[in-house]
């Protein structure tokens, strides 16, 4: 579907238009939010910085972008209607066939009637007097609401390197997250990438059969696993529609919501033969299962994790012709599945390609600088056509540090937070009344539109029992915040990930002061987290103070 217009009327500049809720953002959290809240009879405006909805799906339009976790476990599960009516067309959708996704839910609930799309929010403050929040966006409007829900995504607020020289590149260059609307044409093109993340080992393979020459500047080698994705045909589509409460149910109880579960069984338990047997299984079957579906010990024990990461380095060494590419390609400082895990389609076969170069800019080759030209490293100049920025996300907290989000007595949350986030369940702040956050900070994840429809389930069923009994103000209590904090904390100790630099424990290279691992989720059992959150809804919401 084409990007809309500005759907929802905007008022003028001076008007101060006044909602029982505002949402920021207008993706997958954004729009369930906003259909959950209208059933409560709420007068609700959500702000959206772009054209349209879809949040990631939106943004990311870069090539081969697509779901790493299965679509019939992706969509929305809240409505029947909408599971029997849609079908996916392969097993990991792209970015395309998602956002269609998206926008048809957008049309079939009527939801861009209460969306103010082209909207960035630039600040948001809570007014003691008032009991209400006060919503600024970037053009100078302005809104009040006695709630604010924040559905900004944890990976939202895109990095640039911070390379001297950076905006002095004569041609186009582009972030994945800020992909052009329009096809980017690579052909007979001289093309340089920055980053060896999550996005560029989906990009690299196809922009590598269009361009003249692409070279990838690698800051940091990343483990992948094969993704190997397939058309689903509508036979297998009847079949898994016949089994969405099955597979739903099935999710529910697993750690992160996703199909996959650990074997029980400890890694060195397993004798070698067994153990390579049952890794070249689970190398060869679709998705997460190399990483999720492994035996129980590989994310906490060193030595069960140097036995996987050594069958990895394996695998590189075999799909990769030159062996000195390979054992560049091969992390050194951390070990398998102790970063989040991308899975790829051809990324390794790549470099087997005569257009394509690696380039060690941590080992062999650091960059100086951005010229004019292209990018200048230690050795040479080398001359580029286009520039891509894969550099990641200021995750988690990033995109709540770029809107000046004040609450009680005027206290910043990016000050509040500036050693470490403190929350009740990853959704209230202390110290931030009626601010309900979606994916906030010390929230479990896993399988991300299953994860949010826990989360907006819950803090709209706060919204209900307030309505039940008269109350119109909510905060999370300093004692319930200190006990979370030491529960999440706690949770990432035993993990080897608490150990490893990422944006899952905070550090960017690419941001001023983000230097320091913190735990920014919570990676307990996502299942203990569920049970938790029923025990406080069964409970009547006792851990929130309410007036």
């Amino acid at each position: 579907m084409p990007d809309t217009q500005v759907l929802a009327e905007r008022p003028d500049r001076d008007q101060v238009a006044e909602y029982d809720a505002i949402v920021i953002g207008a993706g997958i959290s954004g729009m369930f939010m906003l259909y959950r809240l209208r059933e409560l009879g709420l007068t609700v405006r959500v702000f959206e910085a772009g054209t349209n909805v879809g949040g990631t799906w939106y943004w990311n339009r870069y090539p081969g972008a697509r779901f790493d976790s299965e679509s019939w476990t992706y969509g929305y599960s809240f409505s029947k209607e909408l599971m029997r009516e849609w079908d996916w067309k392969e097993h990991f959708s792209p970015q395309p066939d998602t956002l269609e996704y998206l926008n048809h839910v957008a049309d079939k609930f009527d939801l861009r009637r209460d969306i103010q799309f082209r909207s960035t929010v630039t600040a948001a403050h809570w007014d003691d007097a008032g009991d209400q929040w006060s919503v600024t966006l970037e053009s100078g409007q302005r809104a009040k609401s006695r709630f604010l829900f924040t559905a900004i995504g944890i990976l939202s607020a895109h990095t640039l390197p911070a390379i001297p020289g950076r905006d002095s590149f004569n041609g186009p260059a582009y972030h994945p997250a800020r992909w052009p609307h329009t096809p980017v044409d690579f052909t007979g093109k001289r093309v340089g990438i920055i980053g060896t993340g999550a996005t560029a080992i989906q990009a690299i393979p196809e922009i590598a059969k269009q361009a003249k020459q692409l070279t990838v500047f690698q800051r940091r080698p990343n483990w992948a696993a094969p993704l190997h994705n397939s058309r689903i045909g509508k036979d297998e589509m009847e079949a898994i529609k016949s089994r969405y409460e099955e597979i739903y149910a099935h999710c529910a109880r697993t750690p992160s919501w996703f199909i996959h579960e650990a074997d029980p069984r400890k890694t060195l338990d397993v004798p070698p033969d067994e153990r390579e047997a049952f890794w070249e299984k689970r190398y060869a079957e679709p998705g997460f299962g190399i990483w999720m579906g492994n035996f129980r010990d590989i994310l906490v024990d060193e030595k069960a994790n140097a036995a996987i990461s050594e069958f990895i380095a394996k695998k590189i060494r075999q799909r990769v012709k030159d062996p000195k590419v390979a054992e560049k390609l091969i992390p050194k400082d951390h070990g398998f599945g102790s970063r989040r895990v991308p899975l790829e389609s051809g990324y390794f076969e790549a470099y087997n390609r005569d257009n394509v170069t690696l380039v060690d800019t941590i080992n062999d080759e650091p960059i100086e600088c951005i010229t004019s030209k292209g990018i200048k490293t230690s050795k040479q100049e080398r001359e580029f056509d286009i520039l891509i920025y894969a550099t990641g996300f200021d995750g988690v907290t990033g995109a709540f540090d770029r809107i000046d989000i004040r609450g009680a007595n005027g206290i910043g949350l990016k000050d509040a937070w500036a050693e470490s986030p403190r929350t009740f369940l990853g959704m209230l702040a202390e110290g931030f009344p009626n601010m309900l956050m979606v994916l906030g900070p010390h929230t479990a994840r896993g399988n991300i539109p299953q994860a949010i429809e826990h989360s907006v389930e819950f803090q709209t069923g706060i919204l209900r029992f307030m309505r039940e009994h008269n109350h119109t103000h909510v905060e999370t209590r300093k004692e319930q915040v200190d006990e979370w904090t030491r529960t999440v904390i706690k949770a990432a100790e035993p993990l080897l990930s608490s150990k490893v630099d990422s944006w899952q424990t905070g550090v960017n290279r690419n941001v001023e002061g983000r230097t320091v691992r913190r735990v920014l989720g919570y990676n307990g059992n996502g299942v203990h987290f569920r049970r938790k959150t029923d025990e406080v809804a069964k409970g009547g919401y006792q851990e929130f103070a309410f007036r």
